[in-house]
């Protein structure tokens, strides 16, 4: 296997799930700030431009964060991050749909929309308008994410899932954005120093 890699939540998604699963990663770095992952010969292996992509051993390519970590949870040894019965993947999964839905993609998208609206105004459709309501979508969100984890220690209950490796990546990307957590979200906020003391926290 080989993974394009770059800065960026995404890829830090990808890495620190492998860390976690304890698989090692083949990385190649791509450059996003100058835009080669919008050109030909990347292209040819993500058609959607976006980083990261993981290479298969049989020359096809997987995008999409989710479905990179299902891979490699699928297909390596050691206790799986998305569950090992029916009803524990459905859970992960839910937990994970509403992050990304919910916090992630919002998040996201307010930095495109703002912050970062220099780097992406040439390459996707820019709304600066909708900037600050994504930003407060993804907020208020969290509010609603910081009664539901109350007295548990992860975000899809108790032990650690793609879920939580997910949020913290895109929290901790927001931190550096503009986007801080709310102090007053103290669920949230013990969650996220719990993960950020994790080894692979640093992948």
């Amino acid at each position: 296997m080989k993974f394009y890699n770059s800065i960026g939540p995404n890829p830090q998604v990808v890495r620190m799930f492998a860390v976690e699963r304890g698989v090692e990663l083949d990385s190649t770095e791509i450059d996003l700030m100058s835009g080669e992952n919008r050109q030909g010969p990347y292209l040819e292996k993500n058609p959607a431009g976006q980083l990261p992509c993981l290479q298969l051993d049989s020359g096809d390519h997987i995008a999409e964060v989710t479905a990179i970590c299902e891979y490699l949870d699928e297909t390596n040894p050691g206790d799986s991050l998305i569950g090992a019965t029916a009803e524990e993947k459905a859970n992960t999964r839910m937990w994970t749909r509403r992050v990304d839905l919910n916090i992630c993609e919002p998040l996201a998208n307010g930095f495109r929309f703002s912050e970062g609206i220099d780097l992406f105004k040439d390459r996707m459709v820019v709304r600066p308008e909708a900037a600050d309501g994504l930003k407060a979508i993804a907020q208020d969100r969290l509010n609603w994410l910081d009664k539901q984890i109350e007295g548990r220690d992860f975000i899809a209950g108790d032990k650690l899932s793609m879920a939580d490796v997910l949020l913290f990546c895109f929290l901790a990307f927001g931190s550096s954005v503009g986007q801080p957590l709310n102090p007053d979200n103290k669920n949230v906020s013990a969650w996220f120093e719990r993960m950020q003391a994790r080894p692979s926290a640093s992948a």
